[in-house]
Protein backbone atom coordinates (compact mmCIF):
# COMPACT_ATOMS: atom_id res chain seq x y z
CA UNK A 1 0.00 0.00 0.00
CA UNK A 2 2.68 2.49 0.90
CA UNK A 3 4.53 1.55 -1.98
CA UNK A 4 1.79 2.26 -4.33
CA UNK A 5 1.06 5.48 -2.64
CA UNK A 6 5.13 6.38 -2.79
CA UNK A 7 4.92 5.30 -6.54
CA UNK A 8 2.11 7.44 -7.34
CA UNK A 9 3.70 10.93 -5.30
CA UNK A 10 6.69 10.14 -7.40
CA UNK A 11 4.58 9.72 -10.76
CA UNK A 12 3.25 13.41 -9.74
CA UNK A 13 6.17 14.79 -9.34
CA UNK A 14 7.69 13.98 -12.45
CA UNK A 15 4.53 14.54 -13.84
CA UNK A 16 4.78 18.35 -12.32
CA UNK A 17 8.35 18.64 -13.43
CA UNK A 18 7.65 17.59 -16.75
CA UNK A 19 4.94 20.50 -17.06
CA UNK A 20 7.24 23.12 -15.38
CA UNK A 21 10.49 21.92 -17.78
CA UNK A 22 7.91 22.75 -20.57
CA UNK A 23 6.57 25.90 -19.19
CA UNK A 24 9.95 27.13 -18.95
CA UNK A 25 10.91 25.78 -22.59
CA UNK A 26 7.49 27.87 -23.71
CA UNK A 27 8.80 30.82 -21.73
CA UNK A 28 12.39 30.54 -23.76
CA UNK A 29 11.10 30.34 -26.97
CA UNK A 30 8.40 33.00 -26.30
CA UNK A 31 11.69 35.45 -25.19
CA UNK A 32 13.53 34.62 -28.22
CA UNK A 33 10.26 35.31 -30.55
CA UNK A 34 10.12 38.91 -28.91
CA UNK A 35 13.48 40.01 -29.19
CA UNK A 36 13.94 38.62 -32.90
CA UNK A 37 10.33 40.88 -33.52
CA UNK A 38 11.85 43.29 -31.73
CA UNK A 39 15.37 43.21 -33.48
CA UNK A 40 13.30 43.56 -36.95
CA UNK A 41 10.91 45.99 -36.04
CA UNK A 42 13.94 48.41 -34.51
CA UNK A 43 16.00 47.29 -37.67
CA UNK A 44 13.09 48.58 -39.71
CA UNK A 45 12.83 51.95 -37.97
CA UNK A 46 16.18 52.33 -38.36
CA UNK A 47 15.57 51.65 -42.39
CA UNK A 48 12.90 54.02 -42.66
CA UNK A 49 14.48 56.80 -40.51
CA UNK A 50 17.52 56.72 -42.78
CA UNK A 51 15.64 56.66 -45.92
CA UNK A 52 13.65 59.87 -44.44
CA UNK A 53 16.85 61.42 -43.62
CA UNK A 54 18.34 60.65 -46.98
CA UNK A 55 15.66 61.82 -48.77
CA UNK A 56 14.85 64.97 -46.85
CA UNK A 57 18.59 65.62 -46.53
CA UNK A 58 18.28 66.93 -50.54
CA UNK A 59 15.55 68.49 -50.24
CA UNK A 60 13.34 69.69 -46.55
CA UNK A 61 16.59 71.05 -45.13
CA UNK A 62 17.79 73.13 -48.30
CA UNK A 63 17.12 76.70 -48.02
CA UNK A 64 15.37 78.23 -50.79
CA UNK A 65 13.07 81.51 -51.73
CA UNK A 66 9.95 81.81 -51.10
CA UNK A 67 8.76 81.39 -55.34
CA UNK A 68 5.50 82.64 -54.63
CA UNK A 69 6.50 85.94 -52.71
CA UNK A 70 7.65 88.90 -55.61
CA UNK A 71 6.61 92.28 -55.47
CA UNK A 72 8.15 95.27 -53.18
CA UNK A 73 6.63 97.63 -50.52
CA UNK A 74 5.37 100.64 -50.76
CA UNK A 75 5.04 103.28 -47.64
CA UNK A 76 1.26 105.05 -47.78
CA UNK A 77 1.35 108.63 -46.12
CA UNK A 78 0.69 107.07 -43.04
CA UNK A 79 3.78 105.48 -42.75
CA UNK A 80 2.54 101.55 -43.00
CA UNK A 81 4.68 99.90 -45.92
CA UNK A 82 2.14 97.08 -48.01
CA UNK A 83 3.28 94.55 -50.19
CA UNK A 84 2.25 94.93 -53.78
CA UNK A 85 2.75 91.50 -55.31
CA UNK A 86 2.31 88.48 -54.55
CA UNK A 87 2.52 86.47 -51.28
CA UNK A 88 2.65 83.01 -51.44
CA UNK A 89 0.31 80.61 -48.73
CA UNK A 90 2.03 77.06 -49.39
CA UNK A 91 2.98 75.04 -46.29
CA UNK A 92 5.85 73.56 -46.75
CA UNK A 93 9.08 71.85 -44.56
CA UNK A 94 12.14 73.55 -46.29
CA UNK A 95 13.14 76.49 -45.21
CA UNK A 96 12.20 80.03 -46.79
CA UNK A 97 14.42 82.78 -47.04
CA UNK A 98 12.00 85.43 -47.22
CA UNK A 99 12.71 89.02 -49.24
CA UNK A 100 11.59 91.17 -45.91
CA UNK A 101 12.94 91.03 -42.47
CA UNK A 102 10.97 90.18 -40.43
CA UNK A 103 8.59 88.77 -43.09
CA UNK A 104 4.94 89.43 -43.82
CA UNK A 105 3.79 86.97 -45.40
CA UNK A 106 5.06 84.07 -47.95
CA UNK A 107 5.08 80.42 -48.34
CA UNK A 108 5.49 79.30 -44.32
CA UNK A 109 5.42 75.69 -42.19
CA UNK A 110 2.02 74.34 -41.02
CA UNK A 111 2.38 74.98 -37.88
CA UNK A 112 1.94 78.27 -36.25
CA UNK A 113 3.80 80.09 -33.38
CA UNK A 114 1.19 80.80 -30.61
CA UNK A 115 -0.23 84.19 -30.95
CA UNK A 116 -2.43 84.70 -27.88
CA UNK A 117 -1.00 87.52 -26.73
CA UNK A 118 2.26 85.83 -26.55
CA UNK A 119 5.76 86.69 -25.97
CA UNK A 120 8.63 84.86 -26.75
CA UNK A 121 11.86 86.47 -25.24
CA UNK A 122 14.24 84.46 -27.74
CA UNK A 123 13.50 84.92 -31.67
CA UNK A 124 10.92 82.24 -33.32
CA UNK A 125 11.19 80.95 -36.29
CA UNK A 126 10.16 83.30 -39.51
CA UNK A 127 7.83 80.17 -41.15
CA UNK A 128 6.14 79.21 -38.16
CA UNK A 129 5.49 83.77 -37.49
CA UNK A 130 4.01 83.93 -40.93
CA UNK A 131 1.43 81.36 -40.58
CA UNK A 132 0.27 83.51 -37.37
CA UNK A 133 0.55 86.53 -39.62
CA UNK A 134 -2.11 84.45 -41.67
CA UNK A 135 -4.51 84.14 -39.19
CA UNK A 136 -4.39 87.66 -38.38
CA UNK A 137 -2.01 88.61 -36.02
CA UNK A 138 -0.08 91.41 -35.50
CA UNK A 139 3.79 90.54 -34.66
CA UNK A 140 5.40 92.72 -32.81
CA UNK A 141 9.08 92.51 -33.06
CA UNK A 142 12.59 94.43 -31.82
CA UNK A 143 16.24 94.62 -31.72
CA UNK A 144 19.04 95.27 -29.48
CA UNK A 145 18.66 99.07 -30.16
CA UNK A 146 15.31 98.96 -28.78
CA UNK A 147 15.31 100.61 -25.26
CA UNK A 148 14.78 97.80 -22.39
CA UNK A 149 11.43 100.11 -20.99
CA UNK A 150 10.11 100.07 -24.50
CA UNK A 151 10.26 96.18 -24.51
CA UNK A 152 8.68 95.93 -21.05
CA UNK A 153 6.00 98.31 -22.58
CA UNK A 154 5.10 96.74 -25.53
CA UNK A 155 5.51 92.93 -24.23
CA UNK A 156 2.84 94.55 -21.23
CA UNK A 157 0.62 96.12 -24.55
CA UNK A 158 0.72 92.42 -26.53
CA UNK A 159 0.09 90.08 -23.15
CA UNK A 160 -3.37 91.80 -23.31
CA UNK A 161 -4.04 91.60 -26.75
CA UNK A 162 -5.10 88.41 -28.23
CA UNK A 163 -3.91 87.76 -32.13
CA UNK A 164 -0.53 89.39 -31.24
CA UNK A 165 2.56 87.81 -30.85
CA UNK A 166 6.42 89.53 -29.42
CA UNK A 167 9.89 88.66 -30.12
CA UNK A 168 13.30 89.28 -31.10
CA UNK A 169 14.89 90.00 -34.44
CA UNK A 170 17.95 90.74 -34.43
CA UNK A 171 19.10 91.12 -38.38
CA UNK A 172 15.62 93.76 -38.54
CA UNK A 173 16.54 97.18 -39.71
CA UNK A 174 15.06 99.52 -37.17
CA UNK A 175 14.28 98.77 -33.44
CA UNK A 176 11.01 98.46 -32.95
CA UNK A 177 8.84 97.20 -35.57
CA UNK A 178 5.05 96.39 -36.14
CA UNK A 179 4.40 93.35 -38.79
CA UNK A 180 0.65 92.00 -40.12
CA UNK A 181 0.21 90.02 -42.87
CA UNK A 182 1.78 92.12 -45.98
CA UNK A 183 1.77 95.30 -44.10
CA UNK A 184 4.47 96.46 -41.87
CA UNK A 185 6.31 99.89 -40.33
CA UNK A 186 8.45 101.27 -37.60
CA UNK A 187 7.41 102.87 -34.81
CA UNK A 188 9.35 105.24 -32.25
CA UNK A 189 8.82 103.99 -29.37
CA UNK A 190 6.14 101.67 -27.07
CA UNK A 191 4.08 104.96 -26.64
CA UNK A 192 4.05 106.33 -30.22
CA UNK A 193 0.58 106.10 -31.50
CA UNK A 194 1.17 104.45 -34.10
CA UNK A 195 1.51 101.01 -32.24
CA UNK A 196 -2.25 101.60 -31.37
CA UNK A 197 -3.23 102.61 -34.94
CA UNK A 198 -1.52 99.36 -36.71
CA UNK A 199 -2.97 97.22 -33.73
CA UNK A 200 -6.14 98.29 -34.49
CA UNK A 201 -6.19 98.26 -38.33
CA UNK A 202 -4.51 94.80 -38.34
CA UNK A 203 -5.50 92.83 -35.56
CA UNK A 204 -7.86 90.71 -37.27
CA UNK A 205 -8.01 93.16 -40.32
CA UNK A 206 -9.17 93.46 -43.39
CA UNK A 207 -5.49 91.87 -44.58
CA UNK A 208 -6.18 88.52 -42.85
CA UNK A 209 -6.46 85.90 -45.15
CA UNK A 210 -7.66 83.56 -42.68
CA UNK A 211 -9.61 85.36 -39.92
CA UNK A 212 -10.88 84.09 -37.17
CA UNK A 213 -8.29 80.95 -37.63
CA UNK A 214 -6.81 79.65 -34.27
CA UNK A 215 -3.70 81.51 -32.87
CA UNK A 216 -3.47 78.90 -29.83
CA UNK A 217 -2.78 74.69 -29.67
CA UNK A 218 0.51 75.42 -32.24
CA UNK A 219 3.98 76.19 -31.60
CA UNK A 220 5.71 78.00 -28.29
CA UNK A 221 9.23 77.85 -26.86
Amino acid sequence: MGSAKNTSNASRKARIEELRRAERSRERRNRILMITASVVVVAGLVAGGAYVVTSQSGKDDSASDSKGTAGHFVTGKDGVKTWKGTLGRTHVTKTVKYPMEPPVGGDHNQVWMNCNGDVYPKSVNNMNAVHSLEHGAVWVTYNSKASDADVKALAAKVKKTPYTLMSPVADQKDPIMLSAWGKQRTVKSASDPDVDAFFASYVQGKQTPEPGAACTNGLSQ
